[in-house]
């Protein structure tokens, strides 16, 4: 009724302009024509004519009538230059007020609903640059006000920075106008006023912020390194700390375009993921399922054989993948493309200069551009009572200590039910060891919806993993690990202990601490992944936000190519559309949203679904426990997000993280071609699902009565 109200008043004004003709007065000449008898009128009842003057210039703005221009002009002819321009600049701003009001009242939500995302950036803009973008809009009289007005509504912009700099901003060109219409008699068009040279002189006064933003961006680089002595030369265009994927794209891009880099590396080249993470946990979970299938061959007509499991030989087999490879990471190749490999540890002593304790037992100094600091991440170790001397396993330690083992462990207490924990807990139980997995939140992979994780719990039960949620690890004493859970303390005896609770940026040793750096958890970096000092970066694990080997190697490219750049062109990191991957069996993938994280947003959304046991290939292959979950905004096929539980769904989920990125909608997918029988066709069924809901019933009913007609 408001929304209608505001509408009904908006539309009344508007009719009254062109009923009662307002508009001939709102003319250079219809303001000659009143002026004198105005100006007698004012003598007579000077309080009179400043009310209604103001209540009229009012109105004309927040309707967005035409005519404020000359409305300006006569507030000089008949007030005079201070009279007039203190009217004009509080009429004028609370008109705009009311219009940009207006507009947010009755616009915005339709348009957030619609536009929504690409309102995000602007907002985003205003929140840190809001004055700045709005005073420089006020200076220039190229942008008519009142559509500034109407736009700035559709924002996030705070009603009182609004007006404020409104304000002050439109101050001058009212100043400008008055002051003409003091002289009015002489005025014979607009164009003089607003002459070239004129618009020339508002449009240096608006950028003026802005240069003096830079000025004093300028000022505080200075203050930041103020101290330091930067180098007359430098060794080294580029130095990175950590050789594992935000690294080593960070050196490669860097030798491709013909830079100087060092790349300095403490352990192992390609970081925990070649060596301890994503390659070994793959090649440990593929044995894992080979095993589960051996179990289970009768689903594919076959005899079950319990699988003997030598379980050195398994390890040595992960080993045997890391070693091949291990040249696409290693430090030959490197040197060949280009890159000054060193191992060793690497200390930042100044923002350009890097200390290296290198393996070799010598120190070297290196002086450089740009840093970027890509050190990665370390499994988390809770405080907990016993912790120290039960000989916990992290999923780093872990490898070693299997590889010396000729039989799995014959019991195993997970601690943590995040992707690490299930992937692990369900490929050892497959491989014969007694698995007991103890989560604190009520479920596992607790940042997934509800039917997911209900779906991993499951299949992890079935694997014969004994899975505790809502227990907290609370001592560890003689072997055993005891969890409060909701029935009281839960003893569990294991020969080994995995510690899988998450992962934390690796942050000391480097001499950030002595710089200054700030950490909070990660390096705290700005969006184009600068640290404090504008030619420190950093990149991967250590920058945070997600801890994925995919989403590191993309920050890289930032980091790297800031760091080198970024005097022409500095880019920020876009995190528009982050997939992942929990390599469970079967795997859950998502990209963008899920039901869960939308309405913590306060998204509206439609729920679409298809279940892979209607899928010809999944039938076929006996794997059709699953789905392909898509939510989109209601009655449109933008995807907001998707979540894929099944087999290969990773794979499955590229397509959809090239149609987010491009902005591609399901009627794309539903239109493309897929081959038949593939698991890639879930996709375009889902699409098909979406379709089915969102037909034009309406529109079908007319075309059923004329196919009815048609046959006669």
């Amino acid at each position: 009724m408001k929304k209608i109200l505001i509408i009904l008043a908006l539309a009344a004004l508007i009719v009254a302009y062109f009923v009662f003709d307002l508009g001939s007065y709102l003319t250079l000449d219809g303001i000659k024509q009143v002026a004198d008898d105005a100006s007698a009128f004012y003598a007579e009842n000077p309080v009179g004519v400043l009310g209604a003057f103001f209540l009229i210039y009012v109105a004309v703005t927040a309707a967005s009538l035409p005519g404020a221009a000359i409305m300006t002009l006569a507030a000089g002819a008949l007030f005079g230059l201070v009279t007039g321009t203190i009217l004009v600049s509080f009429a004028s701003t609370l008109g705009a007020t009311l219009a940009f009001l207006s507009s947010r009242y009755v616009l915005r939500d339709s348009i957030e609903k619609r536009f929504g995302d690409r309102l995000n950036a602007i907002n985003d803009g205003l929140e840190r640059d809001g004055a700045f973008y709005l005073f420089t809009i006020r200076m220039i009289p190229l942008f008519p006000f009142f559509v500034v007005n109407l736009v700035m509504g559709l924002t996030r912009i705070r009603t009182f920075t609004f007006a404020w700099v409104s304000q002050v901003g439109m101050l001058l060109g009212t100043a400008v106008y008055v002051n003409a219409g003091t002289q009015l008699a002489q005025i014979d068009s607009l164009s003089g006023i607003a002459s070239p040279a004129v618009i020339g002189s508002f449009v240096l006064l608006g950028i003026a912020p802005w240069i003096a933003k830079g000025i004093i961006g300028l000022i505080q680089r200075r203050k930041v390194y103020a101290g330091f002595t930067r180098p007359k030369s430098y060794d080294r265009n580029l130095i990175v700390i950590g050789a594992g994927s935000a690294g080593l794209v960070s050196a490669y891009i860097a030798a491709t375009v013909k830079a100087k880099v060092t790349l300095v590396e403490a352990n192992a080249m390609g970081g925990d993921c070649l060596n301890t993470g994503c390659v070994p946990s793959k090649a440990l979970i593929k044995s894992a399922k080979v095993a589960a299938t051996m179990r289970n061959a009768d689903r594919y007509g076959l005899k079950p054989a319990e699988p003997q499991v030598p379980f050195r030989e398994t390890i040595a087999r992960v080993m045997d993948i890391i070693k091949t490879i291990e040249p696409h990471d290693s430090v030959e190749r490197y040197e060949g493309l280009g890159v000054d490999v060193v191992e060793g540890y690497a200390t930042i002593i100044d923002p350009w200069t890097v200390e290296i304790a290198r393996k070799d037992g010598k120190t070297q100094r290196l002086t450089t551009r740009s840093i970027v600091i890509a050190s990665g991440a370390e499994p988390v170790v809770p405080p907990i009572e016993g912790m120290e001397n039960s000989g916990y396993l992290t999923s780093e330690t872990m490898w070693d200590a299997f590889a010396q083992m000729d039989q799995a462990p014959r019991r195993i207490a997970v601690l943590g039910g995040g992707p690490i924990g299930c992937e692990l807990s369900q490929a050892l139980a497959r491989l014969g060891s007694k698995v007991t997995q103890v989560e604190m939140d009520g479920h596992v992979l607790g940042r997934e919806d509800e039917d997911v994780s209900d779906l991993a719990q499951a299949v992890l039960e079935e694997a014969g993993v004994t899975v505790l949620t809502g227990h907290k690890a609370v001592r560890i004493a003689d072997s055993i690990l005891i969890a409060e859970g909701p029935d009281g303390e839960a003893h569990i005896p294991f020969d080994a202990l995995l510690v899988a609770v998450g992962r934390k940026a690796r942050l000391t040793g480097f001499g950030l601490e002595k710089l200054g750096i700030d950490t909070d958890k990660t390096v705290n970096t700005d969006p184009f992944l600068a640290t404090k000092f504008p030619n420190i970066f950093a990149a991967g694990d250590v920058a945070g936000p997600y801890q994925f080997t995919h989403v590191a190697s993309h920050q890289a490219w930032y980091a790297s190519v800031n760091a080198l750049f970024g005097q022409f062109r500095k880019f920020k990191a876009d995190y528009s559309v982050i997939p992942a991957v929990t390599y469970l069996d079967p795997e859950v993938a998502r990209v963008g949203l899920n039901e869960a994280e939308a309405r913590e947003q306060g998204k509206e959304f439609e729920v679409t679904t298809y279940d892979l046991d209607d899928l010809d290939r999944a039938i076929a292959e006996s794997e059709t426990r699953g789905f392909v979950k898509v939510l989109t905004p209601p009655g449109k096929d933008k995807i907001l997000g998707v979540t894929i539980v099944g087999s290969h769904a990773g794979e499955l989920l590229a397509e959809y993280v090239l149609a987010m990125k491009h902005g591609l909608g399901l009627n794309k997918i539903l239109g493309t071609i897929h081959s038949y029988p593939t698991m890639a066709e879930a996709n375009k069924f889902a699409a098909g699902n979406w379709k089915k809901a969102n037909k034009p019933e309406g529109l079908l009913k007319w075309v059923g009565k004329y196919h009815d007609w048609m046959r006669g």
